[in-house]
């Protein structure tokens, strides 16, 4: 299988906490709102908190394996990674994957597990950092 993301990924198994945020209104001008159009984050979740389990990770996002939550939740999340510390985060569901999935392999099919993917919104830059060298490091072994 080819792997075409844009950020490298480092394969994680870090327990988190997850958490379905949503967004702050916006107040705009009456000129401006004639005008402007924005992606709203879906509110169906709002509220929810619940365990989960990141799988991977880059400095872009994660793969987070659990119960999905709707397309554009806007999510909170915490966890730890080993040689980085906890990781706080704020970030978009883009997608998701319902159930568990098998993919045949010529040597053996491999299991995919339902959860979803989270593009960072927000994240400290240096931890993006320290992403990116444990994701160096580890691209070598």
């Amino acid at each position: 299988m080819s792997d075409i993301r844009r950020a490298p990924r480092l394969v994680v198994n870090a327990p988190a906490v997850i958490e379905s945020i949503g967004q702050g209104s916006m107040q705009l001008h009456p000129n401006l709102a004639k005008v402007f159009r924005r992606v709203d984050a879906d509110r169906s979740s709002i509220g929810s908190k619940f365990p989960a389990v990141v799988r991977d990770l880059s400095t872009n996002g994660a793969f987070i394996s659990g119960a999905p939550l709707p397309l554009l939740s806007r999510v909170a999340l915490k966890f730890e990674v080993k040689g980085l510390g906890t990781v706080d985060a704020i970030g978009w569901v883009l997608w998701q994957r319902m159930d568990d999935c098998e993919l045949p392999g010529q040597a053996a099919a491999q299991t995919l597990p339902k959860g979803f993917g989270v593009l960072f919104e927000a994240i400290p830059m240096e931890t993006r950092t320290a992403i990116a060298a444990l994701v160096a490091r580890h691209a070598g072994t």
